[in-house]
């Protein structure tokens, strides 16, 4: 029985579709994403801005049904702060992962899920989810744009909106702002 080239077209033409319309996991050791934590306060001189890595533990993109969820565990950020002293490392990791901010052993997970992805132009997109940080879950709205199959942005939150108190030293005069930035580079596993 002969197969013809139009059939044998068709078949793989559906295979594509179905293969395109299957929720595509987030290639954990490509992406990356960083938070982003800035100082305040009358002698803020003193003090200095965060940067802490939040490696992607999982997650999926489903671009035909506008989905995407993914996870860090707390436990697994970690303070880079290149312009710090790095004397300090230390302790600002032990307050980020402890009880008065992520409480990671008591919230193991941060999980952000989207509810709708509207498109901005050519290669952007407004995605809006919630993001549970910290036991408590907040709307959030986050920019992106792809370019060669990067999927970049960022995102502004307050600590306040998941029940964490802005860390402050010195009487206050130097503390943590309330809005965090969070920027990523997010690429989908082949």
């Amino acid at each position: 029985m002969k197969v013809s080239a139009w059939y044998l077209a068709a078949c793989v033409a559906c295979l594509a579709c179905a293969a395109q319309a299957q929720p595509r996991a987030i290639d954990t050791d490509k992406s990356t994403m960083t938070v982003r934590v800035f100082k305040s306060g009358m002698l803020s001189a003193l003090g200095h801005d965060h940067e802490i890595s939040a490696p992607i533990a999982s997650g999926t993109v489903d671009a035909n049904a506008k989905q995407v969820e993914f996870r860090v565990r707390a436990a697994d950020m970690k303070v880079r702060d290149p312009n710090g002293p790095e004397k300090d490392r230390d302790q600002v990791q032990a307050n980020m992962v402890g009880p008065e901010v992520l409480d990671a052993q008591k919230f193991a997970e941060i999980v952000f899920r989207s509810t709708s992805v509207d498109a901005g132009g050519e290669g952007t997109w407004k995605v809006q989810g919630d993001l549970k940080l910290h036991g408590q879950s907040s709307h959030v709205t986050v920019e992106v744009r792809e370019a060669s199959g990067h999927y970049t942005g960022s995102s502004r939150l307050k600590l306040s909106d998941f029940g964490i108190k802005p860390i402050k030293a010195a009487g206050g005069t130097v503390r943590v702002k309330d809005e965090i930035r969070i920027e990523f580079d997010i690429q989908l596993a082949r």
